[in-house]
């Protein structure tokens, strides 16, 4: 297959390839990728452990002084050209944060280790380094991902292109978040790398716990040919006693069933702890691994994967601290009964010893179990609707809005004033653009879901009021006019 052009006009690669996708993802599933080249002997480590580092910048409507017709720009470059703002000082250290890996595995490699780390950069990120000239960095990045030598060491994560939240996205607009990051990931690393993409990361681990969303989620990543899926422990519950994972160390199997009796599968790679930068930067999973031994799974001795995931530049410890304790951590892990490892390497490993998906203990989404003690899978849509509905008037803290990496961040209640936006934005791309259906290579299809996705990043509902709310209305009046005037 030819390499993807990693620009059409000014617009990203993010549409119109879904076929050659299709190819690509199916001809990796169907080999081994990670455990021969890993060199690690599965059967005598006593424990092992993953880190994966989240990078993002949003865009914004700031590349000039009338928030109506600024320039939509990274945060980053924002940041970097208003140093003396807040704490926008930082910008030139985030670039390297975004960089350092890169540096890093060679650096290590070269030296006999065996580094592990896995990668998950947005793409308005990756579009955002592009367009500020930080070429070196994408440079570096593909040195680490195409090189065989190195590309052992760094398994990079699927996610929403957008950095969206499954919870409150619209189900037809993540499918094109998640659809968007292959085909950009790909031009940028080609389809070889894209093949070796097979865990995916839900943005701010915000999990649907609406059944019918959360069916809808899992689906989509199964469709998509994502293999396992990172979640937080605390927004799922074992489907044999509604609790939280008993053995968290463990890969699970997550399952979601919606209200017509639809079920979708998917490998859950659970993420202990909080969100605390400072518990990867200083390498806490490695230590944690360190305790541990090995346990029992469907009849055979496995050793436990402890899992934790960060931002990758946020934060003093992660900025100052990481460099030297991850390399620490790589030198006295490398070779030892406690490696590194990335998930999916781990996983190869775990198969490769006969044990089953069917094997693996069963989740859901928090709350569910509630749901189906009230009512059956396939009552459908009105009698799900009237069970949460039942629930919420009993129990003031049941509801249907997600969970995250916080336990008290609603992705829905606070957000109206954007919310409402960004569903009639959504509203008009579905009935303008996906109903007529027009082609995704379309050059006006590209444009208007650049601007979509754009428009329902997590960071316009995080902060809740003020200036990042501003800027997600912006970017959703951009969208309607768009597609009211290229679709009219």
């Amino acid at each position: 297959m030819n390499q993807l052009p990693e620009y059409i006009g000014d617009v990203p690669n993010i549409c119109g390839q879904e076929a050659e996708l299709d190819a690509v993802i199916a001809r990796g599933r169907t080999r081994g990728l990670f455990a021969d080249a890993g060199g690690i002997d599965f059967t005598q480590i006593r424990a092992a452990a993953a880190i994966a580092l989240h990078q993002h910048q949003p865009l914004i409507p700031a590349g000039g002084d009338d928030l109506r017709s600024a320039a939509l720009i990274s945060n980053l470059q924002y940041m970097m050209e208003h140093q003396g703002i807040g704490d926008n000082h930082n910008a030139p250290v985030f670039v390297w944060c975004y960089k350092r890996i890169g540096e890093f595995v060679p650096q290590l490699m070269g030296a006999g280790k065996s580094p592990r780390c896995m990668l998950e950069y947005s793409g308005t990120l990756l579009h955002g380094l592009r367009k500020m000239g930080e070429h070196h960095v994408i440079d570096a990045l593909k040195t680490v991902t195409c090189n065989p030598e190195y590309a052992p060491a760094v398994e990079w994560l699927g996610m929403p292109w957008g950095h969206a939240v499954a919870p409150s996205t619209p189900v037809q607009d993540y499918r094109l978040h998640v659809r968007a990051f292959q085909h950009h990931f790909a031009a940028i690393f080609g389809w070889e790398a894209l093949e070796r993409v097979r865990g995916f990361s839900p943005s701010e681990m915000a999990l649907p716990n609406h059944p019918d969303v959360a069916y809808e989620f899992v689906k989509t990543l199964v469709d998509c040919g994502f293999q396992w899926v990172l979640v937080q422990e605390h927004t799922v519950q074992q489907v044999s006693n509604g609790r939280h994972p008993e053995r968290p160390h463990i890969p699970h199997r997550l399952v979601c069933t919606n209200s017509r009796g639809e079920s979708a599968s998917i490998i859950a790679i659970v993420k202990t702890q909080g969100s605390d930068t400072k518990l990867v930067a200083q390498m806490q999973p490695w230590y944690e691994a360190q305790g541990l031994d090995r346990v029992e799974l469907a009849g055979k001795s496995i050793p436990p994967l402890v899992t934790q995931i960060a931002d990758g530049e946020n934060g003093g410890v992660m900025m100052n601290e990481f460099p030297s304790k991850f390399i620490e951590a790589v030198e006295v892990s490398s070779h030892s009964q406690t490696p590194l490892m990335n998930a999916s390497e781990y996983l190869e490993h775990l198969f490769a010893l006969g044990i089953k998906e069917s094997d693996l203990p069963e989740i859901q989404p928090l709350f569910q179990d509630r749901i189906w003690a009230r009512m059956q899978p396939g009552d459908g849509p009105e009698a799900l609707a009237k069970t949460i509905e039942t629930l919420r008037q009993e129990d003031g803290r049941f509801h249907m809005d997600g969970g995250s990496w916080t336990s008290d961040l609603s992705w829905v209640k606070g957000y109206d004033n954007v919310l409402g936006p960004m569903e009639e934005a959504s509203a008009r791309f579905s009935e303008r653009v996906l109903q007529p259906g027009t082609p995704s290579d379309d050059p006006r299809y590209r444009n208007a879901l650049f601007h979509l996705m754009a428009s329902q990043t997590s960071c316009y509902r995080y902060w809740g009021q003020g200036l990042w709310t501003d800027y997600g209305r912006e970017i959703c009046r951009r969208v309607t006019d768009i597609i009211d005037n290229d679709f009219a």
